[in-house]
Parts: C-alpha cells; sequence; structure tokens
C-alpha cells in the first residue's frame, strides 16, 4: 500500500494556507463586528465639566472633631488610615480596630481648597451597624 506525502513544507504549512482565508472579509463591507462610524474627538477642546454639586455636611453630636477635619488632622487623631482610596478629587479614609471600622469621606470645599471630611460611617466587623459617635470615641488615639 502506497502512503500519500505532503508538500515538502509540512502538515502547519497546509493548516496555515487553510487558516489563512478564515478572517477574509469581501471588498467594502466592514466586519460584522465593528463598531459604527465614531468621529474623531475635536482637538483642543473639551466637552464643559458639569459642576459638581455641594458635598452634603453630616452633623451628628460627637462627630464635631472629624466633620470638617482634614486628612492630617484625621491621621493625628486616629493614627495611621488602614486604606486611603482617592477617586478624582474625593477620597475615603478608613480606620479598623477592635471596637469598629469608620470610613471617613473628604470632599474638597465649593469654593475649592484641601478636601475635608464631611460624612462618617461606622460598622461592626460583621457588618452591622454602630453608632458613629461611639465608634469616633473608641477610635480615637489616646
Amino acid at each position: 500500500m502506497r502512503v500519500a506525502r505532503w508538500a515538502p513544507w509540512g502538515m502547519a504549512g497546509v493548516l496555515a494556507a487553510l487558516l489563512s482565508g478564515c478572517g477574509a472579509v469581501p471588498a467594502g463591507r466592514p466586519p460584522a463586528h465593528a463598531p459604527a462610524h465614531v468621529p474623531a474627538p475635536r482637538p483642543g477642546r473639551l466637552p464643559p465639566t458639569p459642576a459638581r454639586p455641594a458635598p452634603t455636611v453630616q452633623s451628628i453630636k460627637g462627630l464635631e472633631g472629624v466633620i470638617g477635619a482634614n486628612a492630617e488632622s484625621l491621621t493625628r487623631l486616629f493614627g495611621a488610615p488602614r486604606l486611603d482610596v482617592r477617586e478624582e478629587d474625593a477620597r475615603k479614609l478608613q480606620w479598623s480596630g477592635t471596637a469598629c471600622i469608620i470610613d471617613v469621606y473628604l470632599y474638597p470645599p465649593q469654593s475649592g481648597g484641601a478636601p475635608t471630611a464631611t460624612y462618617v460611617d461606622a460598622r461592626r466587623g460583621d457588618g452591622r451597624e454602630v453608632d458613629r459617635a461611639a465608634c469616633v470615641a473608641a477610635m480615637k488615639r489616646p
């Protein structure tokens, strides 16, 4: 029995030749997955950024030393934060202790300037809510 021999370039060459036509697109027609025409951005001009609304400042008894404080003051009050997350001009600092976890959110004032604390959230390690002022008092450094 006679065995057929492949071309001198081998099996890989045959497969490459067969697969080379798989991605072909007929001339004049975009592939089905191609996005619609997107106009190029105009150089030198960006759309105006909408004004950010003024942050809501939390007002709860017991948070007087926290609300309105900047990041440096909060670090002196609670120590180094466990998390420091920045997104655009907003910032979230988090402290964790045996009593609770505190998240403090800082936003820049409407008139500009350094971000200050406007909101405090507190919870236990299992996620249950805890009194914010009590958590702040428990987390303060001596």
